[in-house]
């Protein structure tokens, strides 16, 4: 099984570019909102940690929110206990889908949290700030939690050399998805010669 990686910036088109591959796509942000909604452990584990903000289940987005603006150092402490659970979901996800060709990675600290092996196939996102600008107005996205979050993420200088390919992503949907087609073509022709 091929494992395509899809790291970027926030707002750079890394949850869209992961659907045009047509693998089977584990996206991260969505298993954790997920885990917010139905996983009594974690809800039980982030109110022993913040007794005073989480006090109702399913745990709310704004609530997680006000603690993370509240103290930059809070998101360390969501991360160590939800982490565990995305990982626990990602090795399920890769043990559901093993007889696939392939599978698409979307998570966001995909090489923060050396996740990454030797043989993973890694594609940068890279988009214009003034693009990403726009998306996250246009998602109404909180412009202070975002900044909070790039605190904890590499650069993108680091993250570009860490990878095997790069999508410039100007947000027009042909070229994305010929950029796509490329890259996945590059992939397999890779996989053929490795084997």
């Amino acid at each position: 099984m091929i494992k395509i990686a899809i790291v970027g910036e926030i707002g750079s088109g890394k949850t869209f570019i992961s659907k045009l591959f047509g693998y089977p796509v584990f996206n991260a942000d969505d298993e954790v909102v997920e885990i917010y909604k139905k996983n009594r452990k974690c809800f039980n584990k982030l109110k022993k940690k913040f007794p005073k903000q989480i006090n109702s289940f399913p745990i709310k987005k704004k609530c997680l929110i006000d603690i993370i603006l509240k103290k930059k150092y809070n998101i360390k402490i969501i991360n160590k206990i939800v982490h565990p659970m995305v990982r626990l979901r990602m090795n399920n996800f890769l043990k559901k889908n093993k007889n696939k060709k392939a599978v698409v990675l979307d998570i966001p600290l995909f090489l923060e949290n050396n996740l990454n092996k030797k043989k993973d196939n890694i594609i940068f996102v890279n988009s214009k700030i003034k693009d990403i600008k726009k998306k996250i107005l246009k998602r109404n996205m909180n412009h202070k939690l975002i900044e909070t979050l790039r605190t904890f993420q590499l650069s993108k200088e680091i993250k570009k050399k860490k990878s095997n390919y790069i999508i410039n992503n100007n947000f027009k949907i042909n070229k994305v998805k010929k950029d796509v087609k490329i890259i996945r073509g590059k992939i397999l022709k890779n996989e053929r010669n490795y084997t």
